[in-house]
């Protein structure tokens, strides 16, 4: 029989060190002038799992983030159960002395009186509790009208616990009704014995550790598809109503599980009958740069439907981007184009990107102009950036893109496809008859492939079409 703990200090049963002698469960109320046990302890802490099995304190989520270890309780099946008795009386206790778990180890036992001594005993090493459903309200909750205010005050304090009601046989109703509430199981009085509740703290912990990996689960599902949602939204719709051209766009974010990146695109027609057709690429893709990609791209078109274009509106937008940038070193680079109402002419203008590609009928794709590209976004205070005119024809097809396209490798070689490998590529879908969203999604495609797998930066391409 264990040496009786004064009700000042709670010592865990992993405190004891050494194994003892079955409690006697029960004894005088403090009426008597005597303190019962504060705790029992009924037999050694190993380091094995009950089912032999090493367990994980902590998990993932898909989404990639941590999440935060849950008592053993919840997620891993305990070397030796710990159970909490929640009971006014214990010397009317139905627990029999010897409980045993699958492994034949002794299961440990803790009791409280009230809820005041269960906050104090309920520690990490705590597995389950067994809560009388007749145990008196605490404070003003003793008014009121709920059957379950005990159950419902122990939930709230334990949320990652099993738990198991412990009711007469002539309310049963009661216990199943306590398991809607949230327990686990519900016991009847009479019935109790050393094999049923031994078996019945056994399924509750498991029980608990399926609900709560559940709810994890479906936690991150829900965070995902609210992510999805929101990435969804942030990509452009294009404004072209009243335009000849016909628009195909493609998009690979680079990082994992994401469906935004660094790279950002918009296209919008304005009033006087030009196209503004834009395409950047924050250093980096992570989340932080896919929401400074998302601010340049609605900055851009706010300036474009205000009539800026050229210097004015790359200087305007690197103003936008030293303001809302974390650090100096965060550079983006932009490639801008204006078509002509028209449609034979357009204006270019690069910082620090590559340059578009365009194809002609009858004619090998070739790059746009180059010469005149002005720097990175951020990299130069009052940096110019010059507009190149260039000519389009009746027919052609315009191809805007980010470096993801052509840093990939080709194969095993470590050589990388660069832009002059994109003209090929393009120039033998183009020979195929391939145009709009089908010669972007193949284009794509055959890079990751010539890449040996996914491509680890964002990709982002636009496609602007004239028929004759």
């Amino acid at each position: 029989m264990p040496v009786p703990v004064p009700r000042q200090r709670a010592i865990p049963a992993a405190e004891s060190g050494q194994a003892q002698a079955a409690p006697h469960v029960g004894g005088p109320s403090t009426e008597t002038g005597r303190e019962p046990p504060a705790e029992g302890v009924r037999g050694p802490a190993t380091d094995a799992p009950a089912d032999g099995t090493a367990v994980p304190d902590g998990s993932a989520v898909p989404d990639g983030s941590a999440v935060p270890a849950a008592p053993a309780s919840a997620d891993a099946t305990p070397a030796n159960l710990t159970l909490l008795v929640i009971e006014d009386d214990p010397a009317g206790s139905p627990i029999v002395p010897e409980m045993l778990d699958s492994a034949g180890r002794p299961i440990r036992l803790r009791t409280a009186r009230n809820l005041t001594e269960a906050e104090r005993l309920l520690t990490d090493d705590v597995h389950c509790i067994l809560l009388d459903l007749a145990l008196p309200a605490p404070g003003r909750a003793a008014d009121s009208e709920d059957e379950l205010v005990v159950l419902r005050h122990v939930l709230e304090l334990a949320p990652r616990h099993a738990v198991l009601a412990l009711t007469a046989s002539g309310d049963a109703e009661r216990g199943a009704e306590a398991v809607r509430v949230g327990a686990q199981d519900y016991l009847l009085r009479e019935e109790l014995d050393g094999r049923l509740l031994s078996r019945a703290i056994r399924y509750a912990v498991e029980r608990k550790r399926s609900d709560t990996a559940e709810r994890r689960l479906t936690e991150s599902k829900l965070r995902a598809q609210e992510n999805a949602r929101l990435e969804r939204g942030l990509l452009p719709t294009p404004l072209l109503e009243g335009s000849s051209l016909r628009f195909a766009a493609r998009y690979r974010p680079g990082r994992s599980r994401a469906l935004l990146g660094g790279d950002f695109y918009d296209t919008v027609r304005t009033p006087d009958g030009t196209v503004h057709a834009m395409i950047g690429d924050v250093c980096g893709h992570g989340p932080d740069e896919a929401a400074l990609g998302v601010e340049l791209r609605i900055a851009w078109r706010a300036l474009t439907l205000a009539g800026l274009c050229g210097d004015r509106l790359l200087s305007t937008l690197q103003q936008v981007l030293e303001h809302e940038r974390d650090n100096d070193e965060i550079f983006a680079t932009l490639c801008t184009v204006d078509i002509a109402p028209d449609g034979r002419r357009a204006g270019l203008c690069l910082a620090g990107h590559p340059a578009p590609l365009v194809a002609r009928p009858g004619r090998a794709p070739e790059l746009l102009p180059y010469d005149n590209n002005g720097p990175a976004l951020g990299l130069l205070p009052r940096a110019r950036w010059p507009r190149t005119q260039v000519e389009l024809g009746a027919a052609w097809s315009l191809m805007l893109y980010t470096d993801g396209l052509i840093e990939g490798h080709v194969g095993n070689t470590g050589e990388r496809l660069g832009q002059e490998g994109m003209l090929g590529l393009v120039r033998r879908r183009l020979e195929q008859g391939l145009s709009g969203e089908t010669l972007l999604r193949t284009t794509v495609d055959e890079v990751r492939d010539l890449n040996g797998g996914e491509l680890t930066d964002d990709v982002a391409v636009v496609l602007l079409d004239r028929s004759a």
